[in-house]
């Protein structure tokens, strides 16, 4: 709890802090000049083969582009990182195209080739999901119902089986992180603080993702069994993902409400979970609760929850 206790001595209207992680001391080398694909095909993308149409969005040192193959006039998502990115940045884009290389899953975004420009800057190519994430959805059509909640559930819990099963870890699973097309078909995106877990006793920085979405052992893992779980930290921030997506707002906090890193840290650590207001059924209730217990290896795992009768409802 010692972290804890130096924490309260802050000011206390620090920001919400954006996802980081303590920074190397040394700059990490940018992939190879030559193209790097995931692919040894013929069809591999490079920076020739496509046109940029509009900015998608910006952030952690990079740019994201709606793209078009010249050739095919096939859409894709063009992840730009800067060459004058800092060390940061270039570590979690390593560690991103280290994962993206490794999966193959209908519930993960699709990469489709990686590569640098002559101006140094590195590119991922990925499927183009047109409906943008979760969180849009959210901002631009309101609150999401049982039904869609537990598809976008089930979905989710496929993707995360999937990565458990690959001993890796997402770390930053929020609204998002996650990606939605017209189909609403969702897919877990932005490895940049993810982590394969190589060997039975990897140790798991906790303090890497976003604040909001962190578990109770990852801010305090001397109360919780004096360690932290990776796979079930994703089950919480899943669990918070979904309460989010129903109500329309954080769950720790009061719709509005602006937080702060100690605000959040004492409701996370010291308070009961969330419970989601009256009119919700028993099924999402106790699927929530499932998610959310305080302990972490009280959580169910992903495989238990797709098992669930709240995903019937999907």
């Amino acid at each position: 709890m010692a972290a804890v206790r130096e924490r309260r001595h802050l000011n206390l209207r620090l920001p919400l802090p954006e996802p980081s992680e303590r920074r190397p001391r040394f700059p990490l080398p940018l992939p190879p000049t030559t193209t790097i694909s995931k692919s040894t095909t013929a069809d591999a993308i490079g920076p020739q083969d496509i046109e940029k149409l509009h900015v998608l969005g910006h952030g952690n040192g990079g740019t994201v582009y709606k793209v078009r193959h010249k050739r095919t006039n096939a859409i894709y998502a063009l992840k730009l990182v800067h060459s004058d990115s800092d060390p940061l940045t270039r570590r979690q884009l390593r560690r991103e195209m280290d994962i993206l290389r490794q999966t193959d899953s209908p519930h993960i975004v699709h990469c489709h080739g990686f590569f640098e420009v002559p101006s140094g800057d590195v590119a991922i190519v990925m499927e183009f999901m047109d409906l943008g994430t979760l969180d849009t959805l959210l901002k631009t059509n309101g609150t999401f119902s049982e039904p869609k909640l537990a598809s976008v559930a089930r979905q989710v819990l496929d993707g995360l089986s999937y990565l458990h099963a690959h001993k890796i870890i997402h770390r930053d699973l929020k609204p998002s992180n996650l990606l939605v097309n017209s189909d609403m078909e969702i897919k877990i995106a932005d490895f940049g603080v993810s982590k394969i877990m190589r060997r039975t006793l990897d140790a798991c920085n906790s303090y890497v993702g976003t604040c909001a979405y962190m578990s109770p052992e990852r801010f305090d893992p001397d109360s919780y069994g004096g360690k932290y779980d990776g796979y079930a930290g994703d089950i919480w921030s899943l669990g918070l993902t979904l309460f989010e997506l129903y109500v329309g707002h954080f769950p720790f906090l009061q719709s509005g409400q602006r937080p702060d890193w100690v605000t959040l840290m004492c409701a996370i650590c010291f308070g009961d979970p969330p419970t989601l207001p009256k009119g919700a059924s028993a099924e999402f209730r106790d699927f929530i609760e499932c998610c959310l217990k305080k302990e972490s290896g009280e959580r169910w795992t992903a495989d238990q929850l797709l098992a669930h009768p709240f995903l019937s409802k999907s």
